[in-house]
């Protein structure tokens, strides 16, 4: 048994329905349903009476809805205890950036994070999402920044913006200004990551949406090899980035927005079951308010907060 479970459990009771809980912690109802499912065969008793008209916990359920509140209570209140009795912010924290954002913002998110909190050792590393939330599972990082399309429940995590898609050229696509239809991107060659990644999984649901047959002519499994092989003339891509211009300059023709709009959330996520550190939250508190800075510069394009 996780803490997630009892997490989950207990918001789906407040909230009287799985669907008005799967919207206030950003989880897909089907994963929210099978967490809490997962309970019930751990405790071997049927924890909720389900109806048209939403959820009711039963008389088990009312005794687990009870104690778990009290644990999650107590589990929240942790960090403030820790911190009433220390002075100035110290700690390891390990923290990562997809590498769709560390190009542009790593540098001057540490500095932000070190300015703000001196005496804290700041870890960074940069990947692809999966492999960033692949490494929370496992650890051997605290949080990281991440784009997502399916809120899976292994994480607790703050949506942060919303990134549309952009189609990346080497040359520029003749006739084309600022804008290109998903139609006439479905007609050129391209470079995609493979499934299941989270960009791959929005940009095929895209397409078979509209009815179109993307003419994939390679797979990278990584985003650098990806651009790599489009700087190299193999084809076009499909990106959650507006500009390459600050770690790329002059390398690709500018970029398109699709139309119609795809997107992926950029997310600070974490472990679910092992709360962050004193130091851990600091540093989220940092990185949520100087990511929230940067979209409201205007520094990262088709980007747009999520209130």
């Amino acid at each position: 048994m996780q803490f997630r479970h009892l997490r989950y459990f207990v918001k789906v009771v407040e909230a009287g329905s799985f669907s008005r809980a799967a919207t206030e912690i950003h989880v897909a109802q089907p994963a929210l349903s099978q967490q809490v499912g997962e309970l019930e065969e751990r405790l071997g008793f049927t924890l909720l009476e389900r109806s048209s008209r939403g959820v009711r916990p039963t008389a088990a359920g009312q005794i687990v809805f009870r104690e778990a509140s009290e644990i999650l209570h107590q589990l929240e209140q942790l960090p403030g205890l820790v911190r009433s009795t220390s002075g100035e912010v110290e700690g390891i924290v390990n923290f990562g950036i997809t590498v769709a954002l560390a190009g542009g913002i790593a540098g001057s998110a540490v500095a932000a994070c070190k300015e703000a909190l001196p005496k804290v050792t700041l870890k960074f590393s940069d990947a692809d999402s999966d492999v960033l939330q692949a490494r929370i599972e496992a650890q051997t990082l605290d949080m990281a920044l991440v784009f997502e399309d399916d809120f899976v429940p292994n994480f607790s995590r703050l949506p942060i913006f919303r990134q549309r898609l952009y189609l990346v050229r080497r040359e520029p696509l003749a006739g084309c200004q600022g804008v290109v239809s998903l139609e006439q991107v479905a007609k050129l060659p391209l470079v995609l990551p493979p499934l299941p990644k989270h960009r791959r999984v929005v940009i095929d649901r895209a397409f078979a949406e509209a009815g179109l047959t993307p003419n994939i002519v390679a797979e990278a499994d990584a985003a650098l090899s990806e651009l790599s092989a489009v700087r190299s003339g193999v084809g076009s891509s499909i990106f959650n980035a507006g500009t390459f211009e600050n770690v790329y300059p002059g390398a690709f023709a500018p970029p398109l927005l699709i139309e119609p709009p795809i997107s992926l959330t950029c997310s600070l996520v974490s472990s679910s079951d092992f709360p962050l550190t004193h130091a851990g939250e600091a540093v989220k508190d940092v990185l949520i308010r100087f990511v929230k800075d940067q979209i409201t510069k205007n520094t990262r394009p088709g980007a747009e907060l999520i209130a």
